[in-house]
């Protein structure tokens, strides 16, 4: 035997995205289907029912605007505007601290720029007392809220001395209980086993609040995401497990997660879960999935995966620079659009909306934005070093405070 072989040498495979600084992205990998052309199966169907939804792409809003399709939700235009109204501030508020960041009145900031339908719609589809478990492009749960203080949101960004978190969480990781908000963590992928734990703890306490989990695209090579997997398909948890593919991580394009021969969302029907792939840039696309996975846990029927097809248009924090990776004008081109003109173009077309209402909106919201933000700079911003009193650091440690603690602050002088 001469130990010569019939067959090639082997080789690894690099996924490279489509499309480089200079040269425009080729989107024929996203395979899309055309608006209204998903069926919608009853909520009690299997995960094996729902293998084809997990390739094609759930639409509810076609190019002229129309809502065309069984995904089609039963929305009064009242509703529909307050979820424009939702969306547009949050893209205001987060072009105002993003703008406060560069002036170093706080130390980071991450935008949804792109992805507001994902998180506003997704918070019409649930219930008070179910609890989010988000990542840091999810602020629109809680500014689609009318109880959530816009000024709350900006103290907890500028670490400030009305820091509800006082300085413990870095800007944009905020936690509000009462608005069914778990703590952002910064390590990734955790808050997919979280909910599904506190889903299956509400299970075993008989009660009827259902847990939503985030993660993006990147975070799916996490262990933590096939362990919660695996613990919500064994014993069917009340959660909605969300993937913003969002097209990519920090630098790395989506395929690099393993997006490139098959979707994220069929991850979930190989691990027993009923799964869906939406356009995340159709709020009434967004709305109808997230309330058939909300129907299903609350009935008893399961965990849903949810893979939401959108596009990060800004970069991935303030310290990113996306020219270095990807084309300039992306997010022009993406075929799904941006939700905000989409939903806008869907009330014009119903005659509910016109674009003086629509450009008095963004004035109202502008002036609302900025009037949070001076209320908010009153306590003090990271340029001014108005942050919390070094008092804090000893307390919600203990429910009453040792003695050792007390000491220790009282030799500070504190």
């Amino acid at each position: 035997m001469s130990g010569m072989s019939e067959y090639a040498p082997l080789r690894l495979h690099v996924p490279e995205p489509t499309g480089r600084p200079g040269q425009a992205t080729d989107f024929s990998y996203l395979r899309l289907s055309p608006a209204g052309s998903v069926r919608r199966p009853p909520v009690d169907t299997s995960h094996f029912d729902t293998q084809d939804l997990s390739y094609t792409l759930v639409r509810v809003l076609d190019d002229e605007g129309r809502a065309v399709g069984p995904w089609a939700p039963q929305l009064d235009a009242a509703t529909l505007e307050r979820g424009l109204r939702a969306m547009m501030k949050t893209r205001i508020f987060d072009a105002r601290m993003l703008l406060a960041q560069r002036q170093k009145k706080l130390s980071f900031y991450m935008q949804c720029l792109g992805e507001e339908a994902i998180a506003v719609a997704h918070s019409f589809a649930l219930e008070k007392g179910d609890m989010c478990f988000p990542t840091y492009r999810q602020q629109g749960l809680l500014l689609a809220r009318d109880d959530v203080s816009m000024v709350e949101m900006m103290c907890q960004l500028m670490s400030n001395a009305r820091d509800p978190l006082k300085g413990r969480q870095l800007p944009v990781m905020y936690s509000m209980k009462r608005a069914g908000f778990f703590s952002v963590s910064g390590n990734l992928a955790t808050q997919f086993i979280q909910a599904v734990g506190w889903g299956m703890a509400s299970a075993i306490a008989g009660d009827t609040r259902i847990a939503s989990a985030w993660i993006g695209d990147g975070s799916t090579a996490e262990s933590d995401f096939h362990t919660a997997l695996t613990f919500a398909h064994v014993y069917r948890a009340p959660v909605i497990l969300n993937v913003v593919n969002n097209q990519w991580a920090i630098s790395t394009f989506q395929a690099i997660a393993g997006g490139e021969t098959t979707t994220f969302a069929a991850r979930g029907v190989g691990c027993g879960i009923a799964s869906l792939r939406v356009d995340g840039n159709d709020f009434l696309a967004v709305y109808a999935a997230s309330a058939w996975a909300a129907e299903r846990a609350r009935r008893n029927f399961g965990p849903t995966l949810i893979e939401w097809v959108s596009y990060r248009a800004g970069p991935h924090s303030t310290s990113d620079d996306p020219s270095k990776y990807r084309p300039a004008d992306d997010w022009k081109r993406f075929p799904l659009g941006d939700p905000i003109a989409r939903l806008k173009a869907h009330l014009i077309a119903i005659g509910h909306w016109s674009e003086a209402q629509h450009e008095q909106a963004q004035r109202e919201l502008e002036a609302e934005v900025a009037a949070a933000q001076k209320e908010a700079e009153r306590h003090g911003t990271l340029l001014d070093g108005g942050i919390p009193s070094a008092a804090t650091m000893f307390e919600d440690v203990y429910e009453q405070m040792p003695d050792h603690l007390r000491r220790q602050r009282q030799q500070l002088g504190i």
